[in-house]
């Protein structure tokens, strides 16, 4: 009861922090975007050396929805994101978390997040595992021992019960990427960021992370922010992806209207003979993906449907290839991502 109390007591403070600073605006409601972006530019340097990070990106998450924000490198994925954790300011634009204003009310808009960021060392080393979950509930003002149950459910969940009284410095890297996941959903947060939350994972650690997370996040409602450059991830975890390359926007949609919306199926076709004028016959005939060597074979994929494999048959046999083996290439969020950002 009485971490609720405190989160009320946050809400009401938010409340009078909004209005102070918007001198009379009106405060929104509980069912404002979690997450809003408007107008965001940043621009890093002056004259003929400048480089624009991010040029007019917008966008809202919805409360409870999970996101995965993706981009080539330098494409403008980390700036946005420091600058809805209010660590970089934008040079336009306005950026607010739960309703705040960052920039305007920074210490409000704290109340409401947390953030996991690749590269940065997320947790203290020299405390243990539960040492860690207890010290950043308090920072993110809640009591520990109110949410003591919590954060045994999150250690059984992340598969870090074992190790919970054991020093993180002590810790294999991908247990320590749990642990600073876990000491994300630790806190009160209603939104956090996810900057590479399965790096450093095995195969099958990255599995458990993935259907673990989504089930946290919806079972407290939480709202997610997620960067990966494993595309699975973000297809198993988000409910929708932004994609952004040099600095704007370039999708928004739902994950399987992504997936729908990519042109026909592909087929790999793999040969000893698959060079010279066969191949070239077929880079005339077919769009062509990929082409590879390995060995003395040379597989080749295209994009075509299942009418489209018997021409590909046709033309193979025309030119006397041998085929060692034929794959049907499934539709994935890799093959939407690359479409996206090479147009």
């Amino acid at each position: 009861m009485s971490s609720q109390r405190e989160r009320d007591r946050a809400r009401s403070d938010n409340a009078a922090d909004l209005d102070t600073a918007r001198a009379g605006g009106s405060v929104q409601e509980a069912a404002a975007p979690a997450i809003t972006v408007e107008g965001l530019r940043k621009q890093f340097g002056d004259g003929a050396d400048a480089v624009t990070a991010v040029d007019d990106i917008s966008f809202r998450v919805e409360p409870g929805s999970v996101v995965g924000l993706l981009g080539p490198n330098g494409a403008g994925k980390t700036t946005t994101i420091k600058c809805l954790l209010g660590m970089i300011v934008p040079d336009a634009g306005s950026v607010s978390v739960a309703g705040v204003d960052v920039l305007a009310n920074p210490r409000a808009a704290y109340r409401h997040v947390d953030a996991m960021l690749e590269g940065a060392r997320n947790d203290y080393w020299r405390l243990t595992v539960r040492e860690n979950l207890r010290y950043f509930a308090t920072i993110g003002g809640v009591k520990p021992d109110d949410v003591a149950g919590r954060h045994d459910t999150l250690l059984d969940q992340l598969d870090l019960a074992a190790e919970a009284d054991t020093a993180v410095r002590d810790l294999s890297r991908g247990m320590k990427q749990k642990v600073s996941l876990a000491s994300v959903l630790a806190t009160d947060a209603d939104v956090v960021f996810l900057d590479e939350p399965t790096l450093g994972l095995d195969v099958e650690s990255s599995l458990t992370l993935r259907r673990e997370l989504r089930r946290i996040v919806g079972e407290r409602g939480l709202t997610a922010l997620v960067t990966s450059h494993d595309m699975d991830v973000i297809e198993d975890v988000c409910d929708r992806v932004i994609i952004v390359n040099d600095g704007r926007v370039v999708a928004d949609d739902a994950v399987d209207s992504l997936l729908g919306g990519l042109d026909a199926q592909g087929i790999r076709v793999a040969s000893p003979d698959l060079e010279g004028a066969p191949l070239r016959a077929v880079r005339d005939q077919f769009e062509v993906r990929a082409v590879r060597h390995q060995g003395n074979h040379t597989s080749v994929e295209v994009t075509t449907g299942s009418d489209g494999f018997y021409e590909l048959v046709a033309l193979l046999r025309a030119h006397d290839v041998t085929v060692s083996s034929v794959d049907t290439i499934e539709s994935d969020l890799e093959s939407a991502f690359l479409e996206v950002t090479r147009e």
